[in-house]
């Protein structure tokens, strides 16, 4: 990896576009930490203080790099857009309209992508006034009695929501910025850089703690371990052959090809891990919201709050690997891939073409997708394990999420950098 950029930093272009993403980066950061207009910054980092380690709002606030607890200018993060892309893509599937713009190509992705921006402004809206209303009647931070907003007459309340919902719409833009004249994709390299700028505060806390260093020394060497196998298993793969009979169109022959079919072995991503990381987020901001109802608070502060519990770890792994299986489903169409291997005259060895093709990549799929769903409850539901075991008080929120994202973009930006030195240092005949 560090030599693959020490080449890229040494080609003027990739150089170029590497110290603009690193630019934008420096901007996505300082956004993070501007407080929003009207907020006591004093009585924010006095909240923070004494709820440290809280794991309540953890996924968002994973995924905004702490700044939603600051109620900065990006503190919803990149949060709204991953929540529209999702809703987009399974609306995909269920309505005819938006599957034909999906098969006309970059046209008919271009209309999808502006739906999922219009739907990521809403839904801002949304979060931010619910996050404002919190931090205005003072249950943002349950046990703090600060007054985190100074001033919370009607304008200045518009002005603070208007503020959050334009900082979404910009860290939009400054993903698009770095998919389009940067190094990777735009969004998930956000997403990476709030991540890892959460986790020296998080081994700072590890490290405060009575009996600290050691609870450090055990997490670090477990991440490793555990950074090994992820990247294993995210490299793995099950090659399916394919081969096109030749074919004479006019006076060429065409065909005769070997190919295959790459499926990986965690076909659906982290996507699982948001899906149910965010269903049990939603009974915990139930009982925070409606907190008049002490009988479901005190069952969802006993069982659902903190990930220590057998109960949560268990609701946490089993919604893991059904919306694995439901994801792979509605993203991989073993009949759709089958006809259109038909239609080219490929053909898996040994299989019929048509229906019993579908049969057989379907078989193969499932196979793949239990081992992969099993991987992936195993890599969210072991963070929780660790701390359970060490009785660490400081959770780290979504640990087998970080891990997953870190290992996924991180490769996946080494390949794009690899494949355009390539592309630039490729001498093929010409040597």
């Amino acid at each position: 990896m560090l030599t693959a950029f020490g080449r890229a930093f040494k080609t003027p272009d990739l150089r170029r576009k590497l110290l603009f993403t690193l630019a934008i980066i420096g901007v996505y950061r300082l956004g993070s930490v501007v407080p929003g207009p009207g907020v006591s910054y004093v009585a924010i980092q006095s909240c923070l203080d004494q709820v440290e380690g809280d794991s309540l709002y953890g996924l968002v606030n994973l995924f905004s790099g702490g700044a939603l607890l600051q109620l900065s200018v990006f503190a919803l993060g990149i949060m709204p857009y991953i929540t529209s892309s999702i809703i987009v893509q399974l609306l995909v599937v269920v309505i005819p309209r938006l599957e034909t713009l999906k098969q006309e190509g970059q046209s008919g992705q271009a209309k999808l992508t502006q739906y999922t921006r219009y739907l990521t402004v809403a839904l801002a809206v949304l979060q931010s006034t619910g996050i404002v209303a919190l931090a205005r009647s003072g249950r943002l931070f349950p046990n703090c009695t600060a007054k985190l907003i100074p001033d919370d007459s009607l304008f200045r309340i518009l002005v603070l929501v208007l503020t959050l919902t334009a900082g979404t719409a910009v860290i939009m833009w400054l993903g698009e910025l770095i998919t389009d004249r940067g190094v990777g994709n735009g969004m998930s390299v956000l997403i990476f850089t709030s991540i890892i700028s959460s986790i020296p505060a998080q081994a700072y806390r590890l490290g405060g703690q009575q009996n600290g260093l050691f609870v450090l020394t055990a997490i670090a060497l477990l991440a490793m371990v555990v950074i090994t196998l992820v990247v294993f298993v995210e490299q793995a793969q099950r090659r399916i052959p394919v081969q096109y009979a030749k074919r004479m169109i006019g006076r060429r022959m065409y065909g005769g090809t070997s190919t295959y079919i790459p499926l990986k072995v965690n076909q659906a991503g982290v996507i699982p891990v948001i899906f149910a990381s965010s269903l049990l987020y939603l009974p915990q901001l139930m009982a925070n919201v409606w907190s008049s109802n002490q009988g479901f608070s005190k069952f969802v502060n006993r069982y659902l709050a903190t990930g220590d519990h057998p109960l949560y770890l268990l609701l946490y792994f089993g919604l893991i690997v059904f919306f694995t299986y439901f994801y792979v489903a509605i993203t991989f169409n073993p009949v759709e891939v089958s006809d259109n291997m038909k239609k080219y005259g490929g053909f898996v060895p040994g299989i019929r073409p048509g229906r019993a093709t579908a049969e057989y990549l379907d078989y193969i799929l499932s196979r793949i997708t239990t081992f992969g769903a099993t991987y992936l409850g195993l890599v969210a539901v072991l963070p929780y394990l660790l701390f359970s075991v060490t009785s660490s008080n400081n959770q780290m929120p979504f640990g087998g999420t970080a891990i997953l994202i870190i290992v996924g973009v991180g490769l996946e930006t080494v390949k794009q950098v690899e494949s355009q030195l390539m592309l630039r240092n490729y001498e093929g005949f010409l040597r």
